[in-house]
């Protein structure tokens, strides 16, 4: 059974039946949506939390080689595991360099449940 929460869903987006910003009640997509927002929240963008974000818009705009691609690989795990470390354990990071794009697959375990899940972002110019 999911567990239920209320937080703003992301992206950001009216409910129109009740005049108000849109809520996500699903344990599982609440978790989803706090891990993309971690990935494409760029370093400097929140005020007071300088340090959070692994900036993978600004990635793309870097070389496209296999270096690159495990420098993003390497600051997504550091990023998931010191902000989102008592949501999830993270069990796999990889990332692809390709034509105009990254692309990420992240393993990860929600923690308050024991069950395994995966999110594939493709981030492009």
């Amino acid at each position: 059974m999911a567990q239920r929460v209320d937080s703003i869903r992301y992206p950001l987006a009216l409910d129109a039946s009740r005049g108000s910003i849109a809520l996500e009640r699903d344990y599982d997509e609440h978790v989803k949506q706090l891990i993309i927002q971690l990935l494409l929240t760029s370093p400097g963008e929140r005020i007071n939390e300088p340090n959070v974000g692994a900036g993978l818009r600004r990635a793309v705009f870097g070389p496209n080689s296999d270096t690159t691609a495990s420098l993003v690989r390497t600051l997504i795990v550091q990023n998931l595991e010191q902000w989102l470390g008592g949501v999830i354990s993270v069990d796999d990071v990889t990332t692809e360099a390709r034509e105009e794009a990254l692309a990420v697959k992240v393993v990860y375990t929600v923690l308050s449940r024991g069950q395994s899940d995966v999110l594939n972002l493709e981030v492009t110019l």
